[in-house]
């Protein structure tokens, strides 16, 4: 063989390692009936909700969401336009159940360009326990989530996450939707998590309120997102993110290739923006890639090249098809053929994710430069401000000076 079908062969079969490994990773932790961690003394716990606009399943969600078997908990629901249409099933929700404590609260506080952070702030300003979970409107959460949450919450844990998987898709663009979520974003995160570097996922953020005073809220202005923010405060800090399993669902419904593409183009474009040296090796993401070099080693050893490719794809989608399964993720016969779409997408997405500087949001237009840089400003800002506090002061003291002179004279 040639040094480039060697090359060829020897990025094919790291790819395909990373693939295999990562998936028996996930199958571990994403597993039905997987253990719950050591839970301490139960504490109080605040639940943030933020809602925007009626979505296919909100009536059950936001049901659910009184359903946690935990001794005390408060849920705090947010809105920022009163005449949201999800109002008025959410107040429903709150008077069947009088017996859990609950709010509803209107507005937005400006934080930045991330609408979804404005709409929560005020449920954190008004949150009554020092535990305090954000979760997304549309993650249908299940009796024992505190529990899952706080089970995984290790001693050197600044906060801990949770993936969502997809589940009750409708149509073939929504198993597509199930294909990034599940098989490939939810199995990255657990093994990238198992591995010592885990990160923050926007569903799921539980935080102690200590990590959010004096500053730390607005910090998750810093980014975009949210969840890419809370990475970059905890690493900053030199603590851990905890990552819980296995995944509760985020319901679909029906989607189309439009849907799917925008909110997949924006994560990327989001994760370009803040982690760009983490971004650019997902060039290699996908089948695309390992099989374009897997291919090229067997042109070079001689072999079948439609035998390669068969083997190839085997190999490599079993283990995903094994996971959904172990996982008791959503699977049909469109499962394949929408996990092969999605590889032929991660590259065009991409590429994509370099272009425009803007992403669209629940209708916000949101400019990715636009994050107000927290950790850059702050302190050229301190310095600004102890110059002209300093300025002050002189000026008072030349003042008073000037007369006691006259006085004298």
């Amino acid at each position: 063989m040639s040094i480039l079908a060697q090359s060829a062969a020897a990025l094919a079969a790291s790819l395909l390692t990373i693939q295999v490994a990562s998936a028996a990773i996930a199958m571990v932790r994403c597993r039905k009936g997987a253990p719950i961690g050591t839970i301490g003394k139960p504490k109080g716990i605040t639940i943030v909700r933020p809602l925007c606009g009626l979505e296919p399943y909100s009536k059950e969600t936001i049901e659910a969401s009184f359903q946690i078997d935990w001794p005390d908990y408060e849920l705090i629901f947010c809105v920022a336009d009163a005449q949201d249409p999800i109002v008025p099933l959410t107040q429903a929700a709150i008077d069947r159940h009088p017996h859990i404590p609950a709010r509803l609260l209107f507005g937005m506080e400006r934080l930045g360009p991330n609408p979804k952070l404005n709409n929560m702030a005020k449920g954190f300003r008004n949150a009554r326990f020092d535990i305090i979970v954000f979760v997304d409107s549309n993650l249908l959460v299940a009796p024992d989530y505190l529990h899952r949450l706080t089970g995984a919450w290790r001693e050197d844990a600044g906060m801990v996450t949770a993936p969502a998987f997809g589940d009750r898709p409708e149509g073939f663009w929504s198993m597509v939707e199930c294909a990034m979520l599940n098989s490939y974003q939810a199995r990255i995160q657990y093994a990238v998590d198992t591995l010592g570097s885990g990160f923050a996922q926007g569903k799921s953020l539980m935080f102690r309120r200590a990590d959010l005073e004096r500053g730390g809220l607005e910090s998750l202005a810093s980014e975009p997102a949210e969840d890419a923010a809370a990475t970059k405060m905890m690493r900053g800090k030199a603590r851990g993110i905890a990552v819980a399993g296995p995944p509760y669902p985020q319901l679909l419904g029906r989607r189309s290739l439009t849907q799917v593409w925008g909110r997949h183009l924006r994560w990327a474009r989001l994760r370009r923006a803040s982690f760009p040296v983490l971004f650019a090796p997902e060039i290699f993401s996908g089948t695309l890639p390992p099989l374009a070099a897997a291919l090229v080693a067997a042109h070079g050893a001689g072999i079948n090249l439609l035998a390669a490719t068969a083997v190839f794809l085997a190999v490599w989608y079993i283990p995903e098809w094994l996971l959904t399964r172990i996982a008791g993720w959503p699977r049909s016969a469109a499962l394949l053929p929408a996990m092969l779409l999605r590889d032929i997408l991660l590259p065009a997405l991409y590429f994509c994710a370099f272009f425009g500087r803007s992403v669209t949001w629940n209708g916000n237009k949101v400019d990715l430069a636009a994050a107000p840089k927290r950790r850059v400003l702050q302190r050229p800002q301190i310095i600004a401000n102890v110059i002209t506090a300093g300025s002050a002061r002189l000026a008072r003291v030349s003042l008073v000076r000037s007369l006691k002179t006259l006085r004298r004279s």
